[in-house]
């Protein structure tokens, strides 16, 4: 990773002139969203800096271990004057944690579809993870990596590579990853709560979702529904984490699972599988439903019925395969 000088410059003086800073990232936040979130919000504060830190969704209970975690709001209080966006590939994605501030200051993120919708952005594609991107710029942005630093964005990097499994992860995400240990960071004190541990309702969820489970061919999918989480009392309106276990089986490329939001809205994810060696990118299938991601892990949330969005959404997954032949 090579970012210009100049723009890394340019970002930290103006976080040191700030003294009001807000830091977001996107709704249903994942481990990256929360740990990048968390890591760039404590080490501004050890900075002096008075910090808000906002999820749209809140803090899933699964990342309320990480220090600093009892400081995520769900909405702002108060002006700032900086403006900084984590793991964020559009606003869209911010929910309404932006509140009508403007255009944002700050975008740090690693996914290939971002629009580089900042003033600054400090956007790295080939990163693992945007906690990468923070792991390798914090101290060119004037920051220090505490313990709680290190053990947020050892948090991103663990929970968006699934412990270091997906191709993403290279020599530098191991280096940066060690490095943060060295920092304080806890790698097993993260990786339980990130990756293992699941509630109870979210296990009687995983079943719901397998007991409907389809393949045809290379593609294997299935839906959650708004019943299903209601029968279990699972209180989030995500997968909880089922898509990871589905991009692990045997013989298929592609996973995809679909959440139904409500009656006429479906979020989909989609994962290229294990050691699959097919050469596709599902990040285009989920550009063509506003939606985007990284070559093997995608999503979008679109309108329509879970049935309707089920068939058009394995109609474009499977010209992947025919574009590869």
């Amino acid at each position: 990773m090579n970012l210009p000088e100049a723009l890394l410059a340019a970002v930290r003086a103006e976080i040191q002139a700030a003294r009001r800073v807000l830091v977001v990232s996107h709704i249903r936040p994942d481990g990256d969203a929360i740990g990048s979130l968390l890591g760039l919000g404590l080490a501004l504060q050890a900075a002096g800096k008075e910090v808000q830190m906002v999820l749209s969704d809140g803090l899933p209970a699964s990342y309320r271990h990480l220090e600093g975690s009892h400081q995520v709001q769900r909405r702002l209080s108060g002006a700032v004057d900086f403006v900084a966006v984590v793991d964020a590939s559009d606003l869209a994605r911010t929910g309404d944690a932006l509140d009508g501030c403007g255009q944002p200051d700050l975008n740090i993120d690693h996914h290939i579809t971002n629009l580089n919708f900042a003033r600054h952005n400090l956007v790295e594609p080939r990163a693992a993870a945007t906690a990468e991107v923070l792991a390798s710029y914090m101290k060119d942005l004037g920051l220090e990596i505490t313990p709680p630093v290190a053990n947020a964005l050892l948090t991103g990097i663990v929970a968006d590579t699934i412990g270091f499994r997906t191709t993403s992860a290279t020599p530098l995400t191991l280096r940066l990853a060690a490095d943060l240990i060295e920092a304080g960071g806890n790698l097993t004190g993260v990786y339980y709560p990130a990756l293992v541990q699941r509630s109870f309702s979210g296990a009687r969820l995983w079943g719901a979702g397998l007991s409907r489970l389809q393949q045809e061919g290379r593609i294997a999918w299935t839906s959650l529904t708004r019943a299903d989480r209601k029968a279990v009392g699972y209180p989030g309106r995500d997968d909880a984490d089922l898509i990871n276990l589905l991009s692990a089986i045997e013989n298929v490329d592609v996973a995809i699972i679909f959440v139904e939001q409500s009656p006429s809205r479906v979020k989909i994810s989609w994962r290229l599988c294990g050691l699959s060696a097919a050469e596709v990118d599902v990040s285009q299938v989920a550009l063509q439903f506003g939606g985007g991601g990284h070559k093997a892990a995608a999503g979008a949330e679109v309108d329509g019925t879970l049935d309707g969005v089920i068939s058009e959404v394995l109609q474009a997954t499977r010209s992947l395969f025919v574009a590869e032949n």
